[in-house]
């Protein structure tokens, strides 16, 4: 075989490799999706174990019932009205803080960039600090709704605030960056002040929705999650090959037909509304958006076509994995864990990238 065939067999071996890789990668996460699913299902009820909340999760989906107080009847009616919620929420955070981490690192040319890169973290904070402790609330119902209603706002806030700069003044995304971390000291600030002025028991309960936690989520809530996160999803994955001509640097993208821009300001929206509409309801996860798609990236390479969808199946299953860990450590917040987990995970990832190609991205 001569030399052009020779290039043309390692070409298609590597072609197959690297397709092996994304499947496995892929089945992987599904398969473990589906373990921490289940033993986050898993009832303290005598006699349920692994296997049969596997078989009462089927049996519900394909409408099958049990007697009336039966054991499996109460287990059924806990999988499915506090257990599964609770998961599914896990999976779909994780999911759109993956796929916005992957977005916006290629957005901004930055393997630091996360979903809270804008500020987001923070104005969600403040807007949650503010109904939980002092009672403002844009919503005209108090409680739990209000204070959603007030993360979701305040989320928005620092990110539309750089999308009005960014389409007035020409932006790098080094500019935008350091824009969203001088936001974020500016809310954390406020945030801080109105803390140090209440009582103890409103400090609690602002300071446990900011570590972020998966606790009391009602299948309203996932259905709203859910709604934007598959919309969202869809959307990145169509934008995916622009992705990948924006991840060359701003220069190549513009030679290549790219507005710039434009695209940004898009992205940026995008991204805004996806996380507002997690971190409104389970408070700030941190490292899954910055975790997941370096993980992914490291193991199947840059193609933001691959990148994307199985970043959000990694992302999941970190969430999962970090909710179960949570649950077996008498129910600390996930948010701990999470951070906990991910700090040595992203430090062990860029020693090992460094080392292998002498570069962080």
């Amino acid at each position: 075989m001569d030399e052009e065939g020779l290039t043309r067999e390692g070409m298609k071996a590597e072609y197959h490799r690297a397709i092996a890789r994304r499947l496995l990668l892929l089945a992987v996460s599904i398969v473990g999706i589906v373990l921490f699913v289940g033993l986050l299902s898993l009832s303290n009820f005598e006699g349920v174990g692994l296997k049969e909340t596997y078989e009462i999760i089927w049996n519900h989906l394909v409408g099958n019932t049990y007697p009336s107080r039966t054991t499996e009847w109460w287990a059924d009616r806990y999988i499915w009205n506090t257990a599964m919620p609770h998961a599914i929420a896990a999976i779909l955070a994780g999911a759109s803080l993956a796929v916005c981490g992957t977005m916006m690192q290629s957005v901004m040319t930055n393997p630091l960039a996360d979903p809270y890169s804008t500020g987001i973290s923070s104005g969600a904070c403040l807007g949650a600090t503010a109904a939980i402790v002092v009672g403002i609330s844009f919503s005209t119902t108090a409680g739990e709704v209000g204070i959603v209603t007030n993360a979701f706002i305040g989320a928005l806030v620092p990110a539309l605030l750089i999308i009005f700069l960014s389409q007035r003044i020409h932006m790098t995304p080094a500019t935008l960056i350091l824009l969203g971390t001088a936001l974020s000291y500016f809310f954390n600030s406020m945030i801080t002040y109105i803390m140090v002025t209440t009582d103890a028991e409103s400090l609690k309960e602002a300071y446990m929705w900011q570590v972020g936690s998966l606790d009391g989520i009602s299948w309203e809530s996932v259905a709203i999650m859910a709604a934007v996160t598959v919309v969202g999803s869809i959307i990145v994955m169509l934008m995916s090959g622009k992705l990948n001509v924006m991840s060359l640097g701003e220069n190549s993208a513009i030679s290549l037909g790219v507005d710039v821009q434009r695209f940004r300001v898009v992205c940026l929206v995008l991204m805004a509304v996806m996380t507002a509409a997690i971190v409104s309801f389970t408070g700030i996860l941190g490292f899954v958006g910055l975790v997941a798609p370096h993980l992914v990236r490291l193991v199947i390479g840059s193609d933001n076509r691959f990148i994307a969808p199985i970043s959000m199946a990694v992302g999941a299953l970190l969430l999962l994995a970090a909710d179960y860990v949570a649950f077996q450590l008498a129910d600390i917040p996930v948010g701990v864990v999470m951070s906990v987990i991910g700090s040595p995970v992203f430090f062990a990832l860029i020693l090992w990238q460094s080392r292998k190609s002498g570069a962080i991205y």
